[in-house]
Order: C-alpha cells, then structure tokens, then sequence
C-alpha cells in the first residue's frame, strides 16, 4: 500500500529544516492494477511510482472513454457484450494505442465493470 504525507519535518545535525513534500497526485492506484508492476516473489512494483500512477491514470482514462463508445456500439451494432469488449480490446492492441497486453486486458476488466458487463470467456487474441 502506497502512503503519501503532505508534509513533513526533517531535521538534519540539530537543525531543524522544514520541508514540504507536495503531493501533485492523490490517487492510489487498486490492487488490481498495481499487481501489473510487482513481479512475482517481489512486493515492490518495477517501475517508480511516478511510472505507476501516470500509467494507472491512462488506463483508467481510457476505462472510461470506451465505455460510453462501448454502449454505443453494442446499440448500433447489435453486438452482444462479449463482442464489444473484444473489438475494444483489439483496438488497445494497435501500436497507435500505447498499452502493454497487460493494461489493455486491465483496461478491459475495467470497462466491463463500469458498464456491470460480465467477463465470461473473453478471447484475449489480437
């Protein structure tokens, strides 16, 4: 679990400095996400923090872009849930979209669970 401190007192030799850490950004990323970063037998994710949260804000961004887009589609197109959810995912496939395979299923998790659509035999093929 990540834990930020707006500020703190340091004091170095006997004098007293105060320092301020700003927090730019309050956002914990979920478990679930962050498990994309820890390598398995670590507890600590292998990029820095700034890494994680930037790409966890992308992801999540993204989230929730698609799921207006995803409705729409399952409307016009008469797609069943399922077949959204993989087209939406080919989609975060293309080297345009900048997702690893691992943020782009997360991606789709997550929009399936915005949208309460149930994740039942997802083909994860490009």
């Amino acid at each position: 679990m990540w834990v930020m401190f707006t500020g703190t007192r340091f004091q170095s030799q006997g004098t007293a400095n105060e320092t301020v850490m700003p927090i730019d950004n309050q956002i914990e990323p979920p478990q679930s996400f962050m498990a994309l970063y820890v390598k398995p037998g670590q507890t600590r994710p292998s990029a820095s923090l700034d890494v994680v949260l930037a790409r966890y804000e992308q992801c999540e961004d993204m989230a929730c872009i698609l799921a207006e887009q995803a409705q729409t589609l399952a409307f016009k197109e008469n797609l069943s849930e399922k077949e959204v959810l993989e087209r939406c995912y080919r989609g975060l496939q293309t080297g345009d979209a900048q997702f690893t395979e691992s943020e782009a299923v997360w991606v789709i998790f997550r929009l399936a669970e915005l949208l309460g659509w149930e994740m039942t035999e997802f083909n994860l093929s490009p």
